[in-house]
């Protein structure tokens, strides 16, 4: 599927998401943004392009945010958009940054079959952008577990 294309259905893998893990589905009032692909080379640096754009994955603790511990939000590396609250970030010890609930409307999901089973992977609902799996192993209240490629997030403190 073409970014494009994943942009135009954001909506609709957000809501089919939000019901497969029961979250509430809510009309989405982000614009979506998009780069070619030359310009998104442009604005990140080649890791990133490899998580955000191309579905990488970084190394298991590699990632910094793994012992970030002020307050404040992780914001998409794309472009800004917040994904999560510091509040509901918790150590899983996979060795990424893992939240146990996401911003309402700011993540889409769609099947991952990249591997011998499917997962649920996850993007940036205004750029598109690649940041993880999200799994249901994860802690109360959600029984969620966000798994975060480092890279693909930024930290804002408040």
């Amino acid at each position: 599927m073409q970014r494009r294309q994943f942009l135009r259905f954001g909506a609709l893998f957000t809501t089919l998401g939000s019901l497969s893990f029961g979250l509430q589905a809510h009309q989405s009032q982000i614009t979506p943004i998009s780069y070619s692909r030359e310009e998104w080379q442009q604005r990140l640096t080649p890791s990133q392009f490899k998580i955000l754009r191309d579905e990488g994955t970084e190394r298991a603790f590699s990632s910094s945010l793994n012992h970030e511990k002020r307050q404040g939000q992780y914001l998409c590396a794309g472009c800004d958009l917040p994904l999560f609250e510091s509040k509901n970030k918790y150590d899983s010890g996979t060795g990424w940054p893992s939240f146990h609930t996401a911003i309402t409307n700011h993540i889409a999901t769609k099947p991952d079959k990249s591997l011998f089973y499917t997962r649920t992977e996850y993007h940036c609902t205004r750029c598109g952008g690649h940041q993880g799996h999200v799994f249901d192993d994860g802690p109360k209240p959600t029984g969620l577990r966000w798994c975060n490629n480092g890279l693909a997030l930024k930290f804002k403190s408040t």
